[in-house]
């Protein structure tokens, strides 16, 4: 499952280039996947403390020999040993290749889904990581899926959000498993690392850095309201199935993408079900 859906970019001074160095803990090594979905790439995240030998991987991508390979070898010339792979949510670009890389640098793999772990620890809300002096806290964001998950560097005011907040565009919520009412919740949990945890910077999984947190992720609360209202305004038009939602609702959006924004739409109308504002089956 891939990530993004197009909408009006998100603010937040999306940086020129993506890939490098985007603050003094987080190296992106871009993974060569792009789609309409997955926008340029899957970002995969090197992050170390300065001065420490040991980092942590956050999403080695999709199994691609030679992107895991790339990302080895990047840490290596950075001086560093690779100690611990972790994943935001379990989607192929993100995970596939997460037990090839761990056989290569001989990593544990820490995840919330126990399908995903490779060694005896898991990873869940509030845990703090700490490899090498590294501090990363964990942040549960589900909503894009089940166990999403985020990881605030407190140290760079910086959040490592995966798929749900991504550089450019808007993310899908993929139901049945993504949840908008969890994914609204997840939004409003990073909304307050922003006003309250000193969070400035987001790191996402997809597309560029957002130097304007805040900003960003009131523009995604704005966008699902909005998106919302839409949905809810065509049902009581009379469309009733999601496909005819979605051809009035996105109707300005490259059809190839029209299946994705389905999955938002199913999840949508199950809100406004349960909030009572519709009374579709």
């Amino acid at each position: 499952m891939s990530a993004a859906t197009p909408s009006t970019p998100a603010p937040g001074q999306p940086g020129p280039t993506i890939g490098g160095r985007a603050t003094a803990r987080a190296l992106c090594v871009l993974a060569p996947n792009p789609s309409p979905m997955t926008l340029d790439g899957t970002n995969t995240w090197i992050v170390a403390e300065p001065g420490s030998p040991l980092a942590v991987v956050i999403d080695p991508g999709p199994l691609d020999e030679g992107h895991l390979a790339h990302v080895a070898a990047t840490a290596e010339r950075a001086g560093l040993r690779i100690a611990l792979t972790l994943l935001t949510h379990g989607h192929p670009d993100h995970a596939d290749g997460a037990a090839r890389f761990a056989e290569l640098t001989r990593t544990s793999v820490r995840a919330l889904d126990p399908a995903l772990r490779l060694g005896d620890e898991g990873l869940v809300a509030g845990d703090t990581v700490t490899t090498g002096g590294l501090e990363l806290r964990v942040v549960a964001t589900p909503g894009h899926t089940a166990d999403s998950l985020s990881f605030h560097l407190p140290a760079d005011g910086a959040v490592l959000t995966g798929d749900t907040v991504l550089g450019r565009g808007t993310t899908v919520v993929a139901h049945p498993e993504g949840r908008l009412g969890d994914y609204l919740d997840s939004l409003r949990r990073l909304q307050a690392l922003t006003t309250e945890g000193g969070v400035d910077t987001i790191l996402p999984g997809h597309g560029p850095v957002l130097a304007d947190a805040r900003g960003a992720v009131e523009f995604y609360l704005a966008h699902r309201a909005h998106r919302l209202a839409q949905v809810e305004t065509a049902v009581e038009a009379g469309l009733r199935t999601p496909a005819e939602v979605v051809a009035h609702v996105y109707a300005d959006v490259d059809r190839t993408l029209w299946p994705a924004a389905e999955l938002s739409v199913l999840a949508q109308l199950d809100y406004l079900r349960e909030h009572g504002l519709i009374d579709t089956p």
